[in-house]
């Protein structure tokens, strides 16, 4: 069975290749001929999640084809900041979309805050033969003082993830895939496939 992520990023889809049962082929966005930038005005993760998914449904159709389609949105909330930067944790410093911006902006909000309490969340949304399934993945962690770690990208060099003393950024791909807000994620959606089958 053939399933489609709504993404371009290859290092994800590999991973997620590596995890899914047998009898599945996954596919990204370049196998659906998909190539543009995926509209995300949602006001929530799920919303965003949602309509990243039926876009690219919508997309399918017209092209005369039935395929499963999953997507997903995260974002990390900061206690302090009122659970901000939420659904805008990608564009938090402004538009075009900046890691190091977002970062250094992150630190300057909470310079004087002692409540350093975050979560990163994922929402996935998959539709399949018309009907819709979410999952959600989250980690509990805290936010570092300052940048450290050169693996990972957006605020991991940031996020200490709950029962570890180093950043996202400071772990290696496999133990912070393991555990992690999109891990937990697909894992879920995973253990769901393996029912569906």
């Amino acid at each position: 069975m053939q399933l489609l992520f709504a993404s371009s990023n290859k290092n994800k889809i590999k991973e997620i290749t590596a995890l899914l049962p047998s009898g599945y082929t996954l596919l990204g966005l370049p196998d659906a001929g998909i190539f543009e930038e995926i509209p995300e005005p949602g006001a929530t993760l799920k919303e965003n999640s949602f309509l990243k998914a039926q876009y690219v449904i919508q997309k399918l159709k017209a092209q005369g084809k039935n395929i499963a389609v999953f997507a997903d949105d995260s974002g990390l909330e900061v206690e302090a900041l009122g659970n901000a930067p939420g659904v805008y944790s990608a564009r938090y410093a402004g538009i075009p979309k900046n890691d190091q911006a977002n970062n250094e902006k992150l630190l300057l909000e909470l310079a004087n805050s002692e409540n350093r309490k975050a979560r990163f969340v994922t929402i996935i949304t998959l539709i399949m033969n018309d009907t819709i399934y979410y999952f959600e993945g989250e980690v509990k962690g805290s936010i570092a003082p300052q940048a450290k770690g050169n693996n990972g990208f957006g605020y991991d060099p940031l996020f200490i993830p709950e029962g570890y003393p180093n950043t996202f950024a400071e772990l290696s791909p496999e133990i912070k895939n393991a555990m992690s807000h999109r891990g937990r994620a697909v894992q879920k959606l995973i253990g769901f496939l393996k029912e569906a089958k």
